[in-house]
């Protein structure tokens, strides 16, 4: 859900777990006569409408969610089916135990554990339904997709994976075939309730399922035998269970798709890979009236936008009829008529980043992609404070209109079906020849009104990428992969990204700097940089050429693990998974010590078993260890972490190996056992001043017998200085400014980090106390790469002002972050900084703490 402040009415009706019984042939493709007023006079240009980031900025929710939801989301695959199997794939799904808890429930909606009996009773049917297993969400929930079409053999199956295949690895042919003209069936795929508590989509689905299934109409007829249509039924089914926005990390899988950190985000990366969808809905809620993309500006430079613009624009309109035909009003239900913000707001809701499902999806071949905001609210305090009968009546609308949408966009298909194909043709024929980008204007897409110079983005693209062959840069290599990106290499040498690809937008999407787009518009919606060649400690390139040796596509990068056979041996700690290396090794009672550079030291490993650890660590983390004369100047030992974190560090953290204890400022006054930590990070939701005086003691007790604090932003740092941990005085920039950043590191905290930082609502250290240290400093002129970060109102918090300031500080008793280098575990390169914040200031097991001197960066024991 992105959501823009609007007034929230009422409205009618209940719907139950069981399917409504449509009569055959009532497919309902016709939209009902409108009786509402249109969407009246355009408001491009004018004031935009004030936006709610609610869920988009940095996250202040504090982490709570266990081990066993990080191992499940670190460890989860996605099955895949043989494209070739025909349809039906008919699948007999287990119940679920019936839970009352379910939140779902109070909204008169199907609760999670209704929805396997009910897909299979759709399985029944007929010969048109087919349900898989897409996945399982990190609380341990299957993940369901539904495929409605047409019946066909093994051999109809294997000629549509062909004509797949030819469109987007071999457009200029597809282009000509009179195959996949007449043959190919056009993919559509509906997301639902990727948000937990925005449930709608799911129920709109299944009832259309239903009417898909039975329907014996002309249309129905021709429309299944001309597409596949693909329905995600719950993409948070932990969050629909416990009425959540978030899965049971915590995450918000609407930001997770370009880092895919949860198993829910790789299920639906998975689908729009396989399914390559041309047409996409992502069902949300709650705008009032019904928000139907294209967005506002600025819209994604990779994309092939006019392409994209057209289409999606086209939709829209046919959405926005059939909403506004169900005949809702104001005055009667309380719902207002559809808007399309391309048309009708000047800014606020942005395409920009990849983060979300339907941008994620035009990079993989989606030239109609939209978020749908069902009108009515009921989550949140609606949810909480409105009596059942009207939560009903609320939910009764929003399924509707959800059910309007897709049949509107049903329509579109079955109508656009030849030209929706060969744009999808188009998007990777000039990708793959390196095409030029067609500017967005009147005359490129016609119909689509309002078009100005604000809505034209466009980028360079560079002949290729290269990437060093390191730990960071096999993981970015995997990523890449992963995300259907072509990757090269040669016997030897760097990985190339080959930017004549299909998918170069989304290549360059993920490896490029990013731009400064802070003069473009006032505010963005999330993200507005992301970077990997920037952010995941990778060594990324652009280059004018490709190589002159032969090169070769890779199904995989070649691994990098290796122990050297003999001498002591050396691990950087300069990657997240060489921390996770460290901390196994530690666990398992193999004796490591740092050295005086920060790296980690395995004294030569005297027994076959002792080498065998190390050897399973190396090849499970894929990292290398070197032979070293480098001597180890103070043991380390496993750390425990005490956290008042969000639930992203949290993640991060447990990415990291570590073994980390969720706290908060209830958790605390509650009574905590202190004696389970060796180190406290605090980044939200501990509040000094709300801590009872009896855990206000016990945290200063822990602190004061020598176990250190590691603090981000201006709530890490106002408990450094009143626990007198460190003297340091934080400056907030804009809140909402957020971005990649040059940075400068000078301390042992920063040994080996990248030169670029991540920031959101970033913030930096004066008023120094005697003897804080800088390990890092905002670089001077002015700091932001790429993102978005302006000036307040009366000029101050912006990126002048950064300049040149500590953005990481610390003392022999703390470590304070004015970045944010754990932000949703995207920005990997940066997650070792924390690592080494953690083990400087962790109190040992044997009552000692590893120091990093505040002036000269060497290793001290100390009580």
């Amino acid at each position: 859900m992105r959501t823009i402040a609007r007034a929230v009415p009422p409205r009618p009706v209940l719907i139950t777990a069981v399917a409504l019984t449509t009569a055959a042939g009532s497919l309902l493709l016709q939209p009902r006569p409108a009786d509402a007023t249109p969407r009246p006079v355009p408001r491009r240009g004018s004031a935009p409408d004030p936006t709610i980031r609610e869920g988009s900025g940095p996250d202040r929710s504090a982490a709570r969610a266990p081990v066993t939801a990080t191992r499940r989301a670190l460890t989860a695959t996605v099955p895949r089916t043989d494209p070739r199997l025909g349809y039906p794939r008919r699948h007999l799904l287990s119940p679920d135990p019936t839970n009352p808890a379910d939140t779902s429930l109070k909204l008169g909606l199907t609760p999670y554990h209704a929805l396997a009996p009910r897909l299979n009773s759709l399985q029944r049917l007929g010969d048109r339904v087919s349900v898989e297993v897409a996945g399982v969400s990190s609380g341990g929930h299957r993940l369901y997709l539904v495929t409605v079409t047409a019946r066909e053999t093994t051999a109809q199956a294997t000629a549509q994976e062909r004509m797949r295949d030819l469109i987007e690895n071999a457009p200029a042919t597809a282009a000509k075939s009179p195959e996949i003209k007449a043959g190919y069936k056009t993919p559509v795929l509906f997301d639902n309730n990727i948000h937990g508590d925005e449930r709608e989509g799911t129920d709109a689905s299944l009832d259309l399922i239903q009417q898909l299934a039975t329907a014996n109409d002309t249309k129905t007829k021709d429309l299944l035998a001309h597409s596949r249509l693909y329905f995600n039924i719950t993409a948070n089914p932990d969050g629909r269970i416990a009425g959540t926005r978030t899965n049971a990390n915590g995450f918000d899988l609407n930001r997770d798709l370009i880092t895919a950190s949860q198993p829910e985000a790789r299920a639906i990366r998975a689908l729009t890979i396989d399914k390559q969808p041309a047409v996409l809905l992502d069902l949300h809620g709650y705008v009032n009236g019904t928000l139907i993309e294209p967005t506002t500006p600025p819209h994604g430079e990779n994309y092939e936008y006019d392409l994209f613009l057209k289409n999606t624009y086209a939709n829209a309109l046919g959405m926005e009829t059939a909403v506004n035909a169900l005949g809702y009003t104001p005055a009667k239900d309380g719902v207002e008529p559809a808007q399309i913000p391309f048309r009708d707001q000047a800014e606020g809701w942005d395409d920009w980043p990849p983060v979300f499902t339907p941008q994620y999806a035009a990079f993989q071949g989606a030239v109609a992609a939209h978020t749908v905001e069902i009108p009515l609210q009921v989550d949140n305090s609606a949810y909480d404070t409105l009596p059942t009968a009207e939560l009903h009546r609320r939910a009764a609308i929003n399924v509707a209109v959800a059910g309007a949408a897709m049949r509107a966009t049903l329509n579109f298909a079955r109508s656009h079906r030849t030209s929706l194909i060969a744009d999808q043709i188009e998007m990777f024929r000039r990708g793959a020849t390196g095409a030029e980008q067609v500017p967005v204007s009147p005359l490129t897409v016609p119909g689509v009104p309002g078009i100005g110079p604000e809505d034209v983005y466009t980028t360079d693209f560079p002949r290729a990428y290269t990437i060093a062959p390191d730990t960071a840069g096999t993981r970015l290599v995997e990523h890449l992969i992963a995300n259907d990106v072509r990757v090269l290499r040669a016997a030897t040498g760097p990985y190339v990204v080959d930017m004549h690809q299909p998918k170069r937008g989304l290549a360059n999407a993920l490896l490029a700097d990013g731009r400064d787009i802070s003069d473009k518009v006032t505010a963005m919606y999330d993200i507005s940089a992301w970077s990997l060649g920037r952010l995941w400690g990778a060594t990324v390139e652009p280059a004018p050429s490709l190589p002159t040796t032969p090169l070769t596509t890779i199904a995989a990068p070649a691994p990098v693990a290796h122990v050297a056979p003999h001498g002591d041996l050396r691990l950087p700690l300069t990657d997240p998974a060489e921390f996770a290396t460290l901390n196994s090794l530690l666990r398992q009672g193999i004796p490591v010590r740092r050295s005086a550079d920060g790296s980690a030291i395995v004294p030569e490993p005297k027994t076959a078993t002792a080498r065998a650890k190390v050897t399973e660590a190396a090849t499970a983390y894929d990292v290398a260890f070197e032979a070293t004369t480098l001597p180890g100047v103070t043991a380390l030992h496993p750390v425990r972490v005490a956290a008042a974190v969000t639930p992203g560090e949290l993640f991060a953290l447990r990415e990291m190996g570590f073994d980390v204890t969720p706290v908060s400022t209830d958790i605390l006054n509650a009574g905590f056992d202190w004696s389970k930590a060796d180190v406290l990070f605090v980044s939200t939701e501990l509040e000094y001043d709300d801590l009872t005086p009896t855990a206000r003691t016990a945290l200063r007790t822990f602190l004061s017998s020598g176990h250190g604090l590691v603090g981000r932003g201006v709530t890490g740092t106002a408990l450094a200085s009143t626990t007198g941990r460190l003297t340091a005085t934080p400056v907030s920039g804009t809140e909402e400014a957020n971005g990649v950043v040059r940075v400068a590191n000078s301390g042992p905290v920063t040994t080996g980090a990248p030169p670029y930082g991540f920031v959101y609502a970033p913030v930096w250290f004066t008023g120094l106390g005697a003897g804080v240290h800088v390990e890092q400093s905002y670089a001077t002129g002015i700091p932001l790469l790429a993102g978005h970060w302006r000036t307040r109102a009366d000029g101050s918090g912006g990126p002048a002002d950064a300049a040149g300031r500590p953005s990481v500080v610390s003392d022999t008793r703390a470590v304070l972050f004015g970045t944010e280098p754990l932000f949703r575990d995207h920005p990997k390169g940066e997650l070792p900084q924390v690592g080494r914040a953690l083990f400087t200031m962790a109190h040992t097991s044997d009552g000692t703490r590893a120091l990093a001197h505040a002036s000269s960066g060497s290793v001290e024991e100390s009580r």
